[in-house]
Parts: C-alpha cells; structure tokens; sequence
C-alpha cells in the first residue's frame, strides 16, 4: 500500500494482491512510527466512512468495496473528511 497525503486529501494506490485481500474481507494497516508519536492508515472492507482519532485514520470501504473490485473499475473516492482516494496500482510484478 502506497500512501499519500496533502492538506485535505489522502491518496492510497493498491497492488492487486491487496485489492484481493479487501475483496476476501481482509483489512490493510500501514504505520509510521516516530519517538512519541506515529501515524497510522487502515482499510476496513467491513465498516462504512472516513474516521479519525489522534494519528490514526479508518477507511471504511463496505459500500464501495464491490465497485474497487470491478475490473475496469480504476478506483473509488470517500468525500471524508479528509477526501480519500483508494486506487488501483497494478504492475507487471503480480501479472
């Protein structure tokens, strides 16, 4: 899972060995850990909604999980706040 993030708006790109992994009910958890303090990221297929507290995030990706794995389907957007973008990033390496 590739994460970024700019005022207002965070941008998540998948490999499609993720997107299975949301697909099979699982969820993805990235961390960044600093003394004192860290920020973490986590997609739940199973729960609805953008929520916050301290430096965690909370995708919940339940209403839009069979729209990201349509195939043609590049990825979905969760307005928030903040506006996350939960995309699609297939490269050669899993084809």
């Amino acid at each position: 899972m590739k994460v970024r993030f700019t005022s207002g708006r965070v941008r998540v790109r998948l490999d499609d060995l993720e997107v299975a992994m949301l697909g099979r009910g699982e969820g993805l958890t990235t961390r960044v850990e600093w003394p004192g303090g860290g920020w973490t990221l986590t997609l739940d297929p199973r729960s609805d909604g953008v929520a916050g507290e301290g430096g965690a995030l909370t995708v919940g990706l339940r209403v839009l999980l069979l729209e990201l794995l349509e195939e043609a389907r590049e990825g979905v957007t969760l307005p928030g706040p903040p506006r996350v973008d939960v995309e699609k990033d297939y490269g050669p390496q899993h084809t």
